[in-house]
């Protein structure tokens, strides 16, 4: 099983980014599949999740509104649209496979990406 996230850069706030998750190994189109972050000096925390087949996405309280969740099952790839972005965005973004999603995020899942940094500056 392999993820690899990519996407990662230095913004402004205000800006966007798509992040990337591409994957190998196992049966992409029949995982649900996630995105986590973590921040200096922070939790690891959930952002957003989507069903195997895209019916259901979730997303935290702190993104509803600015983030959006989306696959391609044929590319066997996830992404994470960011839009306005914040300083409280900043962190490291991993993409999860096999998570739970629904009816609340996921705190973990079995398989996990090395993560893509994301830096918002003012």
């Amino acid at each position: 099983v392999q993820l690899a996230e990519s996407g990662g850069a230095l913004v402004q706030a205000g800006g966007s980014l798509r992040l990337s998750c591409t994957t190998s190994g196992f049966s992409f189109g029949g995982f649900n599949m996630g995105w986590f972050r973590q921040a200096p000096g922070k939790q690891r925390e959930a952002v957003s999740c989507i069903t195997w087949n895209g019916d259901t996405m979730l997303y935290a309280g702190s993104v509803k509104g600015r983030f959006t969740i989306s696959r391609d099952n044929s590319k066997r790839t996830l992404y994470l649209q960011m839009d306005s972005l914040s300083l409280e965005d900043t962190g490291l973004y991993y993409c999860a496979a096999g998570s739970a999603c629904g009816p609340s995020l996921p705190d973990n899942a079995p398989y996990w990406g090395q993560g893509t940094q994301v830096t918002v500056s003012s």
